[in-house]
């Protein structure tokens, strides 16, 4: 029985995910380059808030200290994400075929597929160990728990993977217009649903 709630939580939280990338980043090398750095920028970003909530002993236990830091981080991680892309884009523009990626038709392309590798790499890390315990014996709601928690959990990273593509495209459309109150409004959209 858990291995199939294993693979149908498996399905539910990364199938439209993978439909996203088969049908809009996998024909592309480019964008799979692309979407593999955006992966390692939040990474990074996980990796600085980590350290972060580790160096500073007496705020281990805030929830909200770890919270605001690790949010903060992602989107600085986003923001030069964009910024090392503006300056790549004449060595991108040799490696692809198309238009360049800060054209008008290819920049929410780019912007949709870092956002998109922000959200899967923020999906994996929100669900792995979540289905690693549903492999496991045991039944949920056992002891009163909620029988419906694996299945939140679930979609909850996914509606995380969704809401990262969204903010990815929000954030670098912000900074490609000069309109700065859109990141911002990405950075407050991010703190509360995180919340």
């Amino acid at each position: 029985m858990t291995t199939w709630e294993f693979w149908g939580c498996s399905f539910l939280a990364f199938g439209p995910p993978f439909a996203m990338f088969v049908f809009t980043v996998a024909h592309d090398s480019v964008r799979i380059i692309i979407m593999i750095l955006s992966c390692f920028f939040w990474l990074v970003a996980l990796l600085l808030s980590g350290l972060l909530w580790f160096a500073v002993v007496p705020l281990r236990e805030e929830l909200a200290f770890g919270l605001i830091f690790s949010v903060v981080f992602q989107e600085v991680s986003r923001g030069l994400l964009y910024l090392l892309l503006v300056k790549a884009e004449k060595g991108l523009e040799n490696i692809g075929s198309g238009p360049p990626l800060l054209s008008s038709e290819q920049r929410h392309i780019l912007a949709y597929v870092c956002g998109f590798g922000f959200g899967v790499m923020s999906g994996l890390f929100a669900l792995v160990n979540v289905l690693r315990d549903m492999t496991g014996p045991g039944t949920v709601g056992l002891f009163g728990d909620s029988n419906y928690f694996f299945l939140v959990s679930t979609f909850l990273s996914l509606c995380f993977v969704l809401l990262h593509t969204a903010w990815g495209v929000i954030f670098f459309d912000g900074l490609f217009m000069k309109k700065y109150w859109q990141p911002s409004l990405v950075i407050v959209a991010h703190l509360i649903s995180s919340s």
